[in-house]
């Protein structure tokens, strides 16, 4: 059965680079595609602190080192990549770009991560690129000297809340809840800094100005009282929604759209396999992306041979 890789990534973030790094060092044909900039959601971290063994780094230093580190093993990489079509039945695997160009494997690892959750409420699709941002080390340094808000009471928010008082005059921290999610470690950093304030279980309604963003509308959720927040920007980390719509059909997946896989990061169909943000787990972190990326290449090494 002769076929263009062995292996064909569809990511090229954490888990993918990983599955790459691996594979590739098993001297297996593979092809790593992204339709954007490797590294996905790392590559927008400010500071990446909890990498074992590595100090202090920017999401895009350990990316472009995962990159580089899996070209040296002899992976083929293509960001920006126009996906047209996607077809993982069968024994072949095939991958067609909007150039007509068909790529073909015996095995597939879908690694497509996630994209941010948006609040969904008024205005927000008006000021996006306006004010609103779903990205710290993108968009912090235009709001400098400037009041912001962050959506968001989870690890994400509270670190970017930190990262992002560099820049802002005053940070105000937007939370449904009455409690942090984030771990106390980063509750504590947060709350120290004398630039954020906090209101909590609030709902947010709306977003308003003229070109761009003027203020965040919000009511507390057991008062009903509403609130209007002057800012020049808003950053929301509300989490994320996985890259799996051209999976539908073609892999099983959950009510949420994560991909289900086994302990071993197989898929319902033969030769898939998922690892990363688009499947389905409780724990979501650049090491665990990289222990999916790990066993996901390992297992589909094995399927390999098991097809030879």
């Amino acid at each position: 059965m002769a076929t263009d890789y062995d292996i064909i990534i569809l990511g090229g973030g954490p888990a993918g680079l990983t599955a790459g790094i691996y594979a590739g060092r098993a001297r297996r044909r593979v092809l790593i595609l992204d339709t954007g900039t490797l590294g996905g959601q790392t590559v927008l971290t400010h500071a990446v602190a909890n990498y074992p063994g590595v100090p202090t780094t920017s999401g895009r230093d350990l990316s472009q080192a995962m990159a580089q580190q899996a070209r040296d093993f002899g992976c083929e990489i293509k960001a920006f990549a126009r996906i047209a079509e996607v077809d993982l039945a069968g024994d072949v695997k095939s991958v067609t770009l909007k150039n007509g160009k068909r790529f073909t494997a015996r095995a597939a690892i879908v690694a497509t991560g996630g994209v941010p959750r948006k609040l969904g409420v008024d205005g927000e699709e008006k000021f996006i690129g306006q004010g609103i941002s779903y990205c710290a080390t993108c968009d912090g340094d235009f709001f400098t000297d400037l009041p912001i808000a962050i959506v968001g009471g989870g690890n994400s928010a509270l670190e970017e809340a930190v990262s992002l008082s560099r820049y802002a005059s005053r940070i105000t921290v937007i939370h449904e809840f009455d409690h942090f999610q984030a771990e106390p470690f980063i509750v504590a950093e947060a709350t120290a800094n004398p630039k954020i304030s906090f209101l909590m279980n609030q709902r947010v309604l709306g977003f308003d100005g003229e070109s761009a963003l003027e203020v965040v509308r919000s009511e507390d959720k057991a008062t009903g009282e509403s609130r209007e927040l002057p800012v020049d920007g808003c950053f929301v980390f509300i989490g994320y929604v996985p890259n799996s719509e051209a999976l539908a059909g073609q892999v099983g997946l959950n009510e949420r759209g994560e991909v289900i896989t086994d302990e071993a990061l197989r898929t319902d169909v033969p030769g898939v396999f998922a690892a990363g943000d688009v499947r389905t787990k409780r724990i979501r972190q650049v090491t665990t992306a990289v222990s999916d990326g790990t066993i996901a290449a390992l297992t589909a090494l094995e399927y390999l041979k098991s097809v030879a």
